[in-house]
């Protein structure tokens, strides 16, 4: 019994090793034999043997594509021309590793800054009927219609007057229908006017090597300090501040644009009441302010070609571009634009103690006042006898007389509800008064002045003495003792 489960166990691990030879890993000829040739190969193996680096992938460019993993790295090396493996090619250690990376993150970082300044894609509704512009748009034009019907009624009802009443009513006509077709026009236009800013900035920042970014990339790769890492970091750190104001720009740009886009049709429907075109007039200026600020930074091109080839001077002038882009916030963002640009100012001082960085905010978001609307307090109603006056006076211009004017002053009681009403305000203004006119007055006196000729100061003089008793008054002519005459006296 023991015999015949022995054979057994024997053909069992005969056939085991048999099927580990056939279906285990082989060594691949290449390593087996150094005298290994691509005619050792048979099929599409040979071929692809057979092909020199990067013929294959002319041949058939998705075939790495199948791949994964490290496989597929060699594929992609083979077809650009790059032979072996990556950690037996020359360069390509951790350094030049880490470079790329950089470089990596640079890249992406100019593409979301452009992105950001100035993109293709706004928040505007780029149709009439798109569902945040149609309500404005229904109202609008309606309000424009009832506008258009005021005046046919008031030009109806005074038809008497004749021809400027038949004018003024025409004016209306051609007006609001300019108003209407105007309404359904405008997020078409902005949408227009939005990626031609684009495309203006994108060449103008980041086109070709003469631009800002451009000349940034070509550093990273080209530059004098290239392979400086203090300057690569002082590049990349600029870049992230820059991103910052650039996410600052879209975030006031993009939603006042969308505000203005939406209010357009309420104020192309004053147009209705006859061509009063004022208000249109703000209406644009600010929208284009708006559309058109990212131009500013239009000012550091020329100075790209001096700075060009070193990444300390292209953070420099980045650094300036950031200054434009605080600016540009201060002067484009309408209503909200000054505090905008004081808060972001006052944010980087109160965390960097930077000279350059502090200086740069400064000049993006200068010191200013703010001038506020006085508060709508009581109204202003005249005592009887001051009416009665009023009245008087007119009465007395009608016969062609010429009274007096008296003017006006609040009563006792008006006059201390006035006081009480501001008593905070003026508190607070006489105690800056008080404290700036202390400091004033601790100030020490200025020192003495140096002479004309330079050798140190001059003497002061000695103090006069002081007059024992008050001076006398000088003795007056016998002839001034008279009365003064208004003529001439004669000898």
């Amino acid at each position: 019994m023991a015999s015949p489960l022995k054979g057994r166990m024997w053909c069992l691990a005969l056939l085991l090793a048999v099927v580990g030879v056939f279906c285990g890993p082989q060594t691949s000829p290449a390593h087996a034999d150094d005298k290994f040739t691509c005619a050792d190969v048979k099929g599409p193996a040979r071929d692809y043997c057979q092909d020199k680096p990067g013929e294959h992938a002319e041949k058939d460019p998705g075939a790495c594509k199948l791949l994964d993993g490290l496989a597929r790295k060699l594929c992609e090396d083979r077809s650009k021309g790059v032979p072996g493996p990556p950690e037996d090619r020359g360069g390509d250690g951790l350094t030049n590793g880490a470079s790329d990376h950089v470089k990596d993150l640079a890249e992406w970082l100019i593409r979301k800054t452009t992105n950001l300044i100035a993109p293709g894609e706004s928040w505007a509704p780029e149709k009439a009927s798109d569902g945040v512009f149609a309500p404005f748009l229904w109202l609008g034009q309606h309000l424009a219609l009832a506008i258009f019907t005021c005046v046919v009624v008031v030009c109806g009802l005074s038809a008497w007057q004749g021809t400027p009443r038949l004018r003024q009513m025409g004016f209306s006509t051609g007006w609001t229908l300019v108003a209407v077709v105007g309404m359904a026009s405008v997020p078409g236009a902005v949408v227009a006017f939005n990626k031609a800013v684009s495309q203006a900035f994108t060449a103008a920042f980041s086109s070709n090597e003469s631009s800002l970014f451009g000349a940034i990339t070509k550093d990273l790769e080209s530059g004098a300090d290239a392979g400086n890492p203090l300057a690569i970091l002082i590049i990349i750190s600029a870049l992230c501040v820059a991103l910052g104001f650039a996410a600052l720009v879209f975030m006031t740009r993009q939603p006042g644009i969308l505000v203005f886009v939406c209010v357009s049709p309420l104020v192309l429907a004053s147009l209705a009441r006859g061509g009063d075109a004022e208000a249109v007039q703000k209406w644009g200026q600010r929208l284009l302010g708006l559309m058109f600020a990212p131009m500013a930074l239009l000012l550091v091109a020329p100075f790209v070609k001096i700075v060009q080839g070193s990444l300390v001077m292209d953070a420099v002038l980045l650094t300036a571009a950031d200054a434009l882009m605080l600016r540009m916030i201060f002067h484009g963002v309408p209503y909200l634009g000054p505090r905008l640009a004081r808060a972001a100012r006052s944010m980087v001082e109160s965390r960097t103690t930077y000279p350059l960085a502090r200086a740069a905010v400064r000049v993006g978001a200068p010191n200013f006042h703010e001038q506020e609307n006085s508060p709508r307090g009581p109204r202003l109603v005249t005592t009887p006898g001051r009416a009665m006056a009023q009245d008087s006076d007119v009465l007395f211009a009608a016969y062609g007389a010429r009274p007096r004017p008296r003017p006006g002053r609040l009563t006792t009681a008006s006059a201390i509800g006035q006081i009480n009403a501001d008593s905070e305000r003026s508190a607070r203004l006489m105690a800056a008064r008080r404290q700036a006119r202390a400091t004033n007055t601790n100030q020490p006196p200025a020192g003495p002045r140096p002479a004309s000729g330079g050798r140190g100061p001059a003497a002061a003089p000695s103090p006069r003495p002081a007059p024992s008793s008050p001076r006398s008054p000088a003795p007056r002519s016998p002839r001034s003792n008279g009365p003064r005459s208004n003529g001439p006296t004669t000898p």
